[in-house]
């Protein structure tokens, strides 16, 4: 079954443009403080549970696989949702991890994909 997901994913991913709209340096838009350390968008023509794309973080591994997922619960928005890590190695999944963790208001948990 887990086969199955990971697949439905990439098809997903393959079929959908990816928009960088926070490269990797850049401030998040109402949060000046909080600079992006990995590149940050969303597929487009997708819908996630805010109403906007699904959101990916874009790592610099070459093969640009679908490495791992965050699930995150937002206390202060009252929504969970998902990220998808593309291309990410081990030091970016825990920078995407650790970003959804540094707020009491946000909890992510990152889920691998096993080989």
């Amino acid at each position: 079954m887990n086969c199955e997901f990971w697949t439905a994913l990439d098809n997903l991913v393959n079929q959908s443009e990816i928009v960088i709209d926070r490269p990797k340096g850049t401030a998040h838009p109402r949060y000046p403080d909080f600079i992006y350390k990995v590149d940050y968008g969303f597929l487009k023509n997708t819908t996630s549970m805010d109403g906007a794309g699904i959101d990916v973080w874009v790592g610099t591994d070459e093969r640009k696989s679908i490495d791992a997922i965050i699930c995150t619960v937002d206390l202060m928005k009252r929504d969970t949702e998902i990220k998808i890590l593309i291309g990410c190695t081990e030091e970016e999944k825990e920078i995407a991890y650790k970003t959804h963790n540094e707020s009491e208001y946000m909890k992510g948990i990152l889920i691998k994909r096993e080989n």
